[in-house]
């Protein structure tokens, strides 16, 4: 067994361990890799039957269309249930204020319209596909993190995790996020979509398209951005490290069309794939104030 193969039984032992001590588990799916690996994980862990837990996405409204593509396409593939909540109707509801002004975003609003697609499904466990080498408040996360009854984590509150040995018992009310692939880096995830050979959205590899420069970083040219007179929009080949709302989602400059490309440009990066979302950058602590929310 080489190094992926061990990433990948204990990813699988976890999403096990979610479909035995949990009575109603999702999986959060955004379309970016890591919960694509995510999805070919579980076809791993329980194929031929169906999945234990739905696919969860929570649509800003504000998505890539590849993303959307790519998304509709794999649930036909998969035949898996698919739920979707609608930032928008959060904010038709008044439980959300949308941003206002040119810098804009619908990403934090997610936080609410999760919560609420959690409480109304009854789930008590969610897989998501954060990395523990994405962003520090991710690093001190555990891989069972319990989330109280108003879906907020407490990093002082958090299990040991001894031997593998992981404990979801839960309050009522209480939840759990679940992060099978929170050992594996960056570089990891790419090497085992390679090896497996796994489909991906178009964006994640070198196209041309119309982008516009905005603090300090390249962003897809599209009117949810908001472009006015001041804005130069210019027409360059890029690619998306990460994949998220367009309007927090930063593109890189790229000529990697192949995944051998990709995985050079990692190898030879000195930053990290977070530092294209703007989201991470309000604050030094903007990751770990959302994730006391409630975020994913």
């Amino acid at each position: 067994m080489d190094y992926l193969d061990h990433l990948e039984a204990e990813a699988i032992y976890i999403l096990r361990e979610v479909a035995g001590q949990f009575e109603k588990p999702a999986l959060l799916f955004s379309g970016g890799k890591d919960s694509i690996t995510l999805v070919h994980l579980a076809k791993k862990a329980f194929r031929p039957g169906k999945f234990p837990f739905p696919l969860v996405h929570i649509d800003t409204g504000h998505n890539f269309p590849e993303t959307i593509e790519y998304r509709d396409w794999l649930v036909e593939q998969t035949g898996e249930k698919l739920i979707v909540g609608y930032v928008q109707d959060s904010i038709d509801a008044g439980k959300v204020v949308e941003q206002r002004g040119k810098n804009a975003s619908r990403n934090a609003l997610q936080t609410v319209t999760l919560l609420d697609t959690i409480e109304k499904n009854g789930f008590d466990a969610c897989i998501g596909g954060a990395r523990r080498d994405e962003e520090k408040a991710r690093a001190k996360e555990r891989i069972f993190s319990v989330r109280d009854e108003f879906g907020q984590w407490d990093p002082k509150r958090q299990r040991p995790e001894l031997w593998n040995i992981f404990n979801g018992k839960i309050q009522r009310g209480e939840n759990v996020r679940v992060f099978p692939i929170s050992n594996w880096t960056e570089l990891d995830v790419w090497n085992y979509i390679k090896r497996e050979n796994i489909a991906l959205p178009s964006i994640y590899f070198s196209h041309e398209r119309d982008v516009v420069f905005r603090n300090g970083q390249w962003m897809a040219a599209d009117p949810v951005l908001l472009i006015d007179d001041q804005d130069i929009v210019e027409h360059k080949s890029v690619r998306f490290r990460t994949v998220g709302d367009m309007t927090c989602t930063a593109a890189v400059d790229s000529v990697a069309v192949e995944l051998d490309d990709i995985i050079a440009e990692i190898k030879a990066s000195t930053v990290s794939e977070r530092g294209a979302r703007l989201d991470d950058k309000v604050s030094e602590a903007a990751m770990e104030e959302r994730k006391k929310q409630g975020y994913f």
